[in-house]
């Protein structure tokens, strides 16, 4: 034969299970390789490469937001399904409100953020191919972040209080959380929560926060009120509506170090803002409950 013409055999293509790395696979939910229990369900994983396939069995009575919701530390299933259900009926309920009910034989799409129950006297059974089904009944693991951390208060808030009367006070509160608010906004604070009389934010930049505590310290000071002001950068834990850590207490102790009208500032929180047109005055060394080490603290001068 001559070179341009190929021979029968050389068209032959290896048939696909004989392919380099191929193999078929096979998994039993009879034999997992995980098991997963919580209340009122048991859930079976397993995994296929890398795709994780689930079949969860839930008992009447079921809930996701009384069984799972503790455990995996979300306000509802953050977890994306593709599920088959195979017995029973199930109810869906998004954080958007819209809802949705199923039942023997529906293959159905659920996005994150959703509650789910069982309906009636029978058991579920459902059967998950998303692949990240790996995810359920697995403590989640809370956000970590380094931010500046602003705490405010207002100085003799009860006397003032009992001096104005109610009808006042309310209206300078009112006046009070407006201010701050304006310029949480201003500065690209962002509000995390409020104790009536004080303010906890977070913010990307340290300057940002000093520069935000300051205008806070004069608007407030406008209104016939004095609010102290703690200023300090560390690691928090960002939970579901709130945020927790050390960085948290230790922002709550330098605020109460201060006087009327005061900045307290960390000596982190300095230290980012080092070669500024901020002035600080040094307060010294401080041990502070909760904390194991001491640290050293300025007051915010301009």
């Amino acid at each position: 034969m001559t070179d341009g013409v190929k021979r029968a055999d050389d068209k032959r293509e290896l048939a696909p299970h004989a392919r380099a790395g191929a193999a078929i696979q096979r998994k039993s939910f009879d034999a997992p390789d995980d098991v997963r229990r919580f209340t009122k369900g048991i859930g079976q994983i397993v995994h296929l490469g890398s795709l994780t396939i689930g079949r969860g069995v839930l008992e009447p009575g079921w809930r996701w937001s009384t069984s799972l919701k503790a455990v995996q530390g979300t306000t509802s299933c953050q977890v994306h399904h593709i599920e088959l259900l195979l017995e029973g009926r199930f109810h869906v309920e998004w954080d958007t409100g819209e809802t949705a009910d199923f039942g023997p034989g529906d293959v159905f799409d659920v996005p994150p953020g959703h509650d789910a129950w069982v309906v009636g006297d029978e058991a579920v059974v459902i059967v998950d191919v998303s692949g990240n089904v790996g995810a359920i009944a697995v403590p989640g693991e809370h956000e970590r972040l380094v931010t500046t951390l602003l705490m405010s208060d207002i100085v003799d808030s009860t006397q003032t209080a009992a001096r104005l009367g109610d009808a006042a006070w309310k209206q300078l509160l009112a006046d009070h959380n407006r201010v701050i608010r304006a310029q949480l906004d201003r500065f690209r604070g962002q509000e995390v929560n409020t104790t009536g009389d004080g303010f906890l934010a977070m913010f990307g930049s340290a300057a940002g926060a000093l520069r935000a505590a300051m205008a806070i310290r004069d608007g407030v000071s406008d209104l016939g009120i004095a609010a102290r002001i703690g200023v300090h950068t560390g690691e928090i834990e960002v939970l579901p509506k709130d945020i927790g850590g050390i960085a948290v207490h230790a922002a709550s102790r330098i605020m109460a170090l201060g006087q009327a009208s005061e900045i307290i500032v960390s000596s982190v929180t300095r230290g980012l803002v080092e070669g500024s047109d901020l002035v600080f005055v040094e307060r010294g060394l401080q041990k502070l409950k909760g904390l194991e080490q001491p640290i050293e603290f300025f007051a915010l001068a301009s």
